[in-house]
Order: structure tokens, then C-alpha cells, then sequence
């Protein structure tokens, strides 16, 4: 490897970096994440690799992967490297030759996705639904995750809504001694907010921004398969699918069928998956799948 590029503190959500391997063309992508886990020095934490597609690697790389490791003989480390994750820019550095030379290139972590979103949504809409004359309140919480950064710079600075819209915006190691699990039992500071009724709109995420929340007026709970049938039934309110149109719809196993009857009546094709990621990419690879979602929050 002679050049990675790394999210400004070392803080980048999982869909951000599928979306930098793509208009980067690396070659992958590797994320060290806690995902479904607590992190921090003394919890656990993941290894994710995804390749060129921005996608999870598929079983085939991740044996090849394995096969590799086995034959093995030697490995090399650098102690010594100190790369300033803070200062974004280009940082070289010269690594017994081996590489002419080693460089690190340090991003905005938000900006490429932004960009990336602004070609997929109505902002205009969005942002007069946050600040125009019948706006709502909407409470966003963050969990001290790494998506605090995005909420920020998309809800608030891009899209108007008051800075205290936001809560738990601050990167933790350990996530404020909180598992960062958007679901019922984790995110209750949300929940109470919520039930005031004040809130029209509320969310939470996961650690590695890959996962989400709903919730309505008043605490109003709306779950992974609701959320992903809701989400289908109103694609013509969102201006990437009127420009590329609707394939097919796919769904993890152990989700509901509500996203079948709004299937039925678009006419589309569903296809129901294994649990993982890496087979809703396969088939959206094969031009088959335009929206999908899983039992845990997850959709793309």
C-alpha cells in the first residue's frame, strides 16, 4: 500500500467511506469500527474491509484473505510514523525506500458525502421543512459516535435546523459509557425528549453511522420495517430515484413483509437475503436492487 486517506481525526461513518472508495477508485477500504459493540481501550472493536465497490468484501476476498494470512512469514511495522490526523492535506513520508514515497492524505470527513447527498435529495424541501413557516422541531441524537460531525454539518450548518436539534455530537472512545445501539433501550435520553411531544421528527445512530432510529410525535416508535416500507412508498419525494428509477427492493430475512405490499403495488421486484450487507451489494451490483434495508436499522 503506498497511500491512504484517512477522515480528519481518524473520524469517518461506514457509508462515508464506501463513498470516498468510490470516488477515489481505491483499491478498499478498511474500517475499525465497534459497530453492534462497545468500544473504547477496554471494549471491542471490529475490522471491517470493504473493496472496490464500496461494499463489504464478499465471502470469495475474505477467504482469499484467510488463505493468504496462512502463508505468511514475516511482517514489518513502524513504530515511529506520526501522522497529524488533524491537519488535513497531503503528509509524505519515506519508509526504507520501500515506498517513494508512503503518503497519507488527511480529508474533510464530511465533505465528499455531503457532496454525495446533495445529488440523491430534495435540500431545498428538506430545508424548508426545518425552517420554513411550517417547520418542525426534529431531535437528532449522535450517541457519541462518529456521525456527531455529520449531523452538524448536513442537519444544522446545511440544512437550517437549530444547533440544540443535535445531542451527543461528541466523538467518545467509549461513547459516554453508553452502548451507541440505536434502539429502545440505549438511546433514552432521545426517547424522553421525544415523549414531551415538543419534537415533531426524532433519530438516533450507531456508532459507525451505518445504522438508524425513527421516531415520531411523542415517542412514537417506528421499527426497522415500517421505517424501510415508508421509505419505499415515497421514493418519488426523492430526486435520485426519479432520475435513475426503481429496480427491485431488497430485504433482510428476518424483516417484515410491509416492504412486499408496497412492493406489489409499484410493481417491483423483492428479494429477501441472508442477514449482511454483502448480499444486499451483490445485488445492487447487479443492477437488480434500488433501495434495501435489514431487521437492525440498516438501509441503503
Amino acid at each position: 500500500i503506498g497511500r491512504l486517506v484517512i477522515g480528519q481525526n481518524g473520524i469517518l461513518s461506514t457509508p462515508a467511506v464506501s463513498c470516498i472508495i468510490r470516488k477515489i477508485k481505491a483499491a478498499g477500504g478498511i474500517i475499525l469500527t465497534a459497530s453492534h459493540s462497545p468500544g473504547g481501550p477496554g471494549g471491542e472493536f471490529g475490522v471491517k474491509f470493504e473493496v472496490a465497490n464500496g461494499g463489504p468484501a464478499p465471502d470469495i476476498v475474505s477467504d482469499k484473505i484467510y488463505q493468504i494470512s496462512k502463508t505468511l512469514e514475516e511482517y514489518a511495522i513502524c513504530p515511529d510514523l506520526r501522522v497529524d490526523l488533524s491537519r488535513i492535506g497531503r503528509q509524505e513520508f519515506d519508509l526504507e525506500n520501500k515506498f517513494k514515497p508512503f503518503r497519507v492524505e488527511i480529508v474533510d470527513s464530511v465533505d465528499i458525502y455531503l457532496n454525495l447527498l446533495r445529488t440523491i435529495f430534495d435540500f431545498n424541501a428538506i430545508r424548508n421543512l426545518l425552517t420554513g413557516p411550517n417547520q418542525i422541531k426534529i431531535r437528532i441524537d449522535a450517541m457519541n459516535g462518529v456521525m456527531g460531525p455529520y449531523v452538524r454539518r448536513i442537519l444544522c450548518d446545511e440544512l437550517g435546523a437549530p444547533a440544540n436539534s443535535a445531542i451527543n455530537c461528541i466523538p467518545l472512545e467509549d461513547f459516554g459509557g453508553q452502548p451507541p445501539d440505536p434502539n429502545l433501550t440505549y438511546a433514552t435520553a432521545l426517547l424522553e425528549a421525544m415523549r414531551g411531544g415538543e419534537y415533531g421528527f426524532g433519530a438516533a445512530f450507531d456508532a459507525d453511522g451505518d445504522r438508524y432510529m425513527i421516531l415520531g410525535q411523542n415517542g412514537f416508535f417506528v421499527n426497522a420495517s415500517d421505517s424501510l416500507a415508508i421509505i419505499a412508498a415515497n421514493l418519488s419525494c426523492i430526486p435520485y430515484f426519479c432520475q435513475m428509477g426503481v429496480r427491485g427492493f431488497g430485504r433482510s430475512m428476518p424483516t417484515s413483509t410491509a416492504l412486499d405490499k408496497v412492493a406489489k403495488v409499484m410493481k417491483v421486484p423483492v428479494y429477501e437475503t441472508p442477514t449482511g450487507w454483502r448480499y444486499f451489494s451483490n445485488l445492487m451490483d447487479s443492477g437488480r436492487c434500488s433501495l434495501c434495508g435489514e431487521e437492525s436499522f440498516g438501509t441503503g
